[in-house]
């Protein structure tokens, strides 16, 4: 156990990384309908914003909470461009401005500008197959 233990991130890590995901979207036909079916069926409770939070505890932190989002948006919706895809991955990250000077070096397609709301940052890249990802950095 203590050789495991030595692989997690210590909370002063700040190697530019991704640390866990923080969110799934996808496309759906019809995202009330999905939404009301996951409800129903699997228990999803739905927030005022239309996503479905899960949360756990960081391993590293036991005291801080992390969510992860879920949220089907209108097939076609345009917060997935320029991928063609039907889903895109939120990941949660630490170090946001290393990473993106990392990933700039390394030649990824950076689509925007670091956003900045109370709840963290934000940017949009591109990975090799051409899907669109979300990197957040929670504050």
């Amino acid at each position: 156990m203590e050789e495991q233990k030595d692989n997690l991130n210590s909370p002063a890590d700040t190697i530019p990384k991704v640390t866990g995901i923080g969110g799934i979207f996808f496309f759906s036909d019809n995202p009330q309908e999905t939404k009301d079916w996951y409800a129903k069926n699997l228990g999803f409770e739905m927030s005022a914003w239309g996503t479905s939070s899960f949360e756990s505890r960081s391993l590293n932190n036991p005291d801080e909470i992390e969510s992860l989002q879920w949220s089907p948006f209108k097939k076609g919706d345009e917060y997935f461009s320029p991928s063609k895809k039907d889903f895109m991955i939120n990941y949660r990250v630490q170090n946001m401005e290393g990473l993106i000077e990392k990933l700039k070096e390394n030649g990824v397609t950076i689509l925007d500008e670091i956003a900045t709301y109370d709840y963290g940052k934000f940017i949009h890249i591109m990975d090799g197959e051409g899907n669109k990802i979300e990197l957040w950095e929670p504050k």
